[in-house]
């Protein structure tokens, strides 16, 4: 049986996790989880994070909508990362895109290569 305790985590008791559409592929976000939020997720099937600047537990979509349904939870080689395989409904970053990672560098300029999605659709 899977332990979260068994996971690596920081100084702090977290983790990383890489949130990836386990349809498309495409990557989501990036955001952290302790031994606890690990261990919801897995009970709930709905992806728990732990958001560091409100010191509490955040449920993805549970404001939003956007929820995230838990598909698979992968850990890397290292045991200190996670993937973390979802069903993505609606965008999953805060600016209403599909992604969080919505800016390239490129030729050393800042290039934004996803609008927002309508909120209206």
């Amino acid at each position: 049986m899977f332990d979260p305790a068994s996971l690596k985590y920081d100084a702090h008791g977290l983790i990383p996790a890489i949130a990836q559409d386990h349809a498309s592929g495409e990557i989501l976000m990036m955001a952290w989880m302790n031994a606890e939020s690990v261990a919801r997720t897995l009970a709930s099937g709905k992806v728990t994070y732990w958001s560091r600047s409100r010191q509490s537990f955040w449920v993805k979509g549970e404001s939003s909508g956007h929820a995230q349904k838990l598909i698979e939870l992968r850990v890397d080689c290292d045991r200190d990362c996670l993937l973390v395989l979802v069903d993505q409904t609606g965008p999953a970053c805060h600016t209403n895109r599909q992604s969080c990672f919505y800016t390239a560098i490129r030729e050393g300029d800042e290039v934004v290569i996803m609008e927002p999605q309508n909120p209206s659709a």
